[in-house]
């Protein structure tokens, strides 16, 4: 059987046009998955592992793939002490209207 190619942007966005509550659950989404991004991106740049991470805060190796991998979302907590652990914090700053 062939592969059917699918649109996921075109979906999302019809989904968003149908209806509020899929669009606020998405926009919310995307800003928890830039985080963890960032997240990742800063602790490769400082060249911790995974594994050092996690020897770090305490928590076993597969709780930080896991977060990595959207697989569980850490509370805030728990986000701010691995940040913490790499070098970094979190801050809210209000943002330009």
């Amino acid at each position: 059987m062939p592969f059917v190619q699918i649109d996921v942007n075109e979906i999302v966005e019809k989904k968003c046009r149908e209806s509020t509550t899929f669009e606020k659950a998405w926009k919310e989404s995307r800003e928890e998955y830039r985080l963890i991004e960032e997240m990742i991106f800063l602790r490769k740049s400082r060249k911790i592992t995974q594994r050092q991470l996690a020897e770090i805060t305490g928590n076993r190796q597969q709780v930080i793939s896991r977060i990595e991998k959207r697989e569980n979302c850490p509370s805030l907590k728990t986000f701010c002490n691995l940040l913490n652990a790499i070098g970094y914090e979190l801050k809210i700053v209000k943002r330009r209207q």
